[in-house]
């Protein structure tokens, strides 16, 4: 059997917020509001059906995109046109129906198999990105519905060169935490409170206390031994005392 070849993609990721708190009808129209965002601004980024494969998530998706595509236009058409999308959807729709995104962009080699699965170290990255509390947070405490974060090759290749229409300072660094370690990523816009609150110090160990001295017998007996047989206040078998045998 012929092992597949990696593909370099670019991969965008979006996912839909609090999709599992709506019924069935809820659902059902997110869905068609969320692909007909993601069709327009693949369009306005020049990346038609012919160089994207798509696969579906329920309540998000991901996107493997052709790099022809230029990166910079990917960009700008996630930062520009996906926030005018959804306002537009959102000012005609109902409180409960209203659409809020997170989504991630990233690059990476991909395995497709042949049952048509997704396979890469870069793609799990992108999924960590899009489910990461940072991320999340971000989201929640944004007034508008949307969140951005870009992966490291994606800022170092192309964000921090200042290239037109994309605003290299209004990214932040942020981190998020894996069970593969920590994961560098880049958020578009404020870093949420919840993200930028510096830990805890950790508490001190405790410190030591010398022993306080045993309370003196009332027999006059001073016992540093090792005790066989303490009987209401009297000392009965064998006892030792700084290595010796003795008895009471």
């Amino acid at each position: 059997m012929t092992q597949p070849q990696p593909l370099f993609r670019h991969l965008l990721l979006i996912d839909t917020e609090r999709y599992s708190d709506r019924d069935d009808v809820q659902q059902a129209y997110l869905r068609r509001m969320l692909f007909g965002i993601v069709d327009r601004v693949l369009m306005s980024a020049g990346a038609d059906q012919s160089l994207c494969r798509r696969a579906d998530r329920g309540d998000a998706v991901m996107e493997l995109i052709d790099p022809a595509v230029p990166l910079t236009d990917l960009l700008r058409a996630l930062l520009r046109d996906a926030p005018a999308e959804l306002h537009a959807v959102n000012r005609l729709a109902a409180g409960s129906a209203q659409i809020r995104l997170r989504a991630v962009l990233a690059t990476g080699y991909v395995h497709i198999d042949e049952f048509d699965g997704w396979v890469g170290t870069d793609l799990n990255n992108a999924c960590r990105l899009l489910d990461g509390d940072p991320l999340r947070a971000a989201l929640r405490e944004r007034p508008d519905d949307y969140a951005l974060c870009v992966s490291e090759s994606v800022h170092s290749g192309i964000i921090a060169h200042g290239h037109l229409g994309i605003p290299k300072d209004d990214f932040h660094r942020i981190t998020i935490p894996s069970k593969n370690g920590p994961l560098p990523a880049w958020l578009h816009g404020p870093v949420p409170t919840s993200a930028s609150t510096p830990a805890p110090a950790a508490s001190a160990p405790p410190t030591s206390r010398p022993a306080a001295p045993n309370p003196a017998s009332p027999t006059g007996l001073d016992f540093r031994g090792t005790n066989h047989g303490v009987v209401a206040n009297r000392v009965e078998g064998s006892i030792t005392f700084g290595g010796r045998d003795g008895r009471a």
